[in-house]
């Protein structure tokens, strides 16, 4: 199974970026249709959702446009919630790895998904933590 970072879906949606925001609706596109499934974790629709939310309070877009990239999202990816085994596995990930909170909360959650592969620019692309690859797909 493979599962996106936050960074993934925002250059997917900013226009600022457009290498990165090619390389993001490249890869989106591609995950959308393959076998192996997409999901789309917890941590990471709220961080979305929160960049979006900050968007529109600077403007930048309006409250139909967030509505549209969530439906897009909720079409494409099914959403995984966290369990409550989560904190404990992430504190464990935190110190064998030396992660940050929201890093390792992030890979315990690929982790409790059954995630093989997760595509972020924000951990060691081709570092393995226990059972979960990431790749950086703007490397």
């Amino acid at each position: 199974m493979n599962a996106v970072d936050t960074n993934v879906l925002v250059y997917f949606v900013d226009e600022s970026e457009p290498a990165k925001q090619a390389k993001a609706t490249e890869l989106l596109e591609r995950l959308g249709e393959e076998e192996t499934e997409t999901t789309l974790l917890w941590q990471v629709a709220v961080e979305f959702l929160s960049c979006l939310r900050r968007w529109e309070n600077e403007g930048r877009i309006d409250r139909a446009t967030t509505l549209a990239h969530l439906e897009r999202l909720e079409a494409t990816f099914a959403c995984v919630l966290p369990s409550r085994s989560l904190l404990r596995t992430s504190l464990d990930l935190s110190s064998r790895y030396s992660l940050s909170h929201w890093d390792s909360l992030l890979l315990a959650a690929c982790l409790d998904a059954g995630v093989d592969t997760l595509f972020s620019e924000d951990l060691d692309d081709g570092m393995t933590y226990d059972t979960v690859t990431v790749v950086d797909p703007f490397a």
